[in-house]
């Protein structure tokens, strides 16, 4: 067939997100880890379509606005022509929250509340595309949502669940820094601002890790602080030590401040959240109280998370998350408060790989090659392989007698460690050799033996 040259089959710009076959095997693995620990501790899995009410999407303010992606046809039928207002009301999903409040009230009388479920999809966002920052990406959300209350609980079982994901697929030494967003909110109000000017000032302190204190310092006065309000924020949030240190340190400016019960409950939140997380037995050097930590969304209400790579800050946070209050009942009508996390698994995983955090798996699952030497004894590589897979093990069968070379090369590239070599004399003789590419080890064993010694020189390689 000759080649087109005027398609231009390049991803376009943001969508860069193809893995090869190595790649992609580590993505599936960290997706069913995961998932594994997410249903450890009783979360459900859910999916929601691609495409919401652009109404749904827009429910909480302005919040996504500038990143929405329409869904329109490029050839409307005539059924799309008659309903042209509703296609305009479509859009791609930027989060997995949003959607999650509809799917709540969508299902409202199906459900068990408090309702705790997982998903682990793909999101898109028309934002500027730079490396590391994709328009379409895979995002691994749990959250727990309940009806007009949900203990504080939940809260400090988020950082025990981030613990063990990050431990359990070993990128190193992480952090879990945890505060309270009453907390920032109570000292604002502390030094003269009032509630509904304040959510400007939390967004500010929120990119304190990526533009640093002076600029942030300098930001907060060109929003209206004066030098000494902004030098009491900065002192605040800069506040180092052990949690029961900065705890002693809160419950002590509880007592000296005005007008301190948002300040005060977020303080008694944490203790809380804190208090718990040891009784999950979190160990003390994985998690921190962070008074800096704000996350800049306006939902965010009350507990927040931030998770970074320690030597690797700069890649920012690895996980993230909180409470909200209002989010699931602006759909419902009643207050449905909730709890949840999110890894951003497509962006993570590009880091970890380019750091050399993590790397690629083998390109085949395969664990067993069975070579061709001659198509004549294909029936009896046919059955070795299907005995081999009635055992547990991933097989590839080479189909086609190419040079004894040229197959041990190919098995070699797919990172498959063990080809299985049976010729006319091997036939003979009723026995099959195991080769251990890595090593060139090769031994002789009969056929009746076959899985049995397979499996143990898997063990080894």
């Amino acid at each position: 067939m000759e080649q087109n040259e005027n398609i231009n089959y390049t991803l376009p710009s943001g969508f860069d997100i193809e893995l090869t076959p190595a790649e992609k095997r580590l993505e599936l693995y960290l997706l069913d880890t995961i998932g594994t620990i997410f249903e450890r501790y009783g979360f459900s899995p859910i999916e929601t379509p691609a495409v919401e009410r652009l109404e749904v999407l827009q429910a909480k303010g302005n919040q996504g606005d500038n990143i929405i992606y329409r869904v329109n046809p490029i050839i409307a039928s005539p059924l799309e022509k008659k309903s042209e207002k509703d296609s305009d009301n479509r859009a791609l999903k930027f989060d997995l929250t949003v959607p999650l409040a509809a799917y709540i009230a969508r299902h409202l009388n199906d459900l068990v509340f408090p309702f705790a479920r997982y998903q682990m999809d793909m999101v898109f966002r028309g934002e500027r595309a730079k490396k590391g920052r994709y328009r379409q990406f895979r995002q691994c959300d749990i959250d727990v949502v309940g009806r007009q209350e949900l203990s504080i609980l939940y809260d400090a079982q988020m950082p025990a669940i981030i613990a063990e994901i990050f431990s359990a697929i070993n990128i190193g030494k992480f952090i879990i820094r945890i505060n309270n967003r009453k907390i920032l909110t109570g000292i604002f109000k502390s030094i003269g601002i009032e509630k509904e000017e304040i959510k400007p000032y939390i967004k500010i302190i929120d990119t304190f890790d990526k533009i640093g204190e002076i600029k942030v310092k300098d930001n907060l006065q060109a929003q209206g602080l004066s030098e000494s309000q902004s030098l009491q924020i900065m002192e605040f949030i800069g506040l180092k030590g052990s949690t029961d240190e900065i705890l002693n340190i809160l419950q002590q400016k509880c007592l000296e401040i005005g007008d301190s019960s948002v300040f005060c409950q977020g303080v008694n939140e944490l203790q809380d959240v804190v208090n718990n997380v040891k009784f999950l037995q979190v160990p003390d050097d994985q998690y921190c109280i962070d008074l800096s930590i704000a996350r800049g969304l306006d939902y965010y209400t009350g507990t927040v998370y931030e998770t970074t790579l320690v030597g690797y800050e700069s890649l920012g946070s690895i996980c993230s998350g909180g409470r909200y209050e209002d989010l699931v009942g602006i759909f419902v009508g009643e207050k449905m408060p909730g709890v949840g996390i999110s890894i951003g698994l497509t962006r993570l995983m590009r880091k970890l790989l380019d750091n050399h955090i993590l790397k690629p798996m083998s390109q085949s699952p395969a664990q067993v090659m069975v070579l061709n030497l001659q198509n004549e004894l294909m029936n009896v590589y046919l059955e070795i392989s299907q005995e081999l897979r009635d055992a547990g093990l991933n097989v590839l069968t080479e189909f086609d007698a190419k040079k004894f070379g040229k197959q041990l090369k190919r098995a070699d590239k797919l990172g498959i460690p063990i080809c299985l070599i049976l010729g006319s004399d091997e036939y003979k003789t009723k026995t099959c050799k195991i080769k251990i590419l890595k090593t060139g080890e090769q031994v002789d064993v009969p056929l009746e033996n076959l899985v049995v010694e397979v499996k143990r020189k898997l063990v080894d390689v």
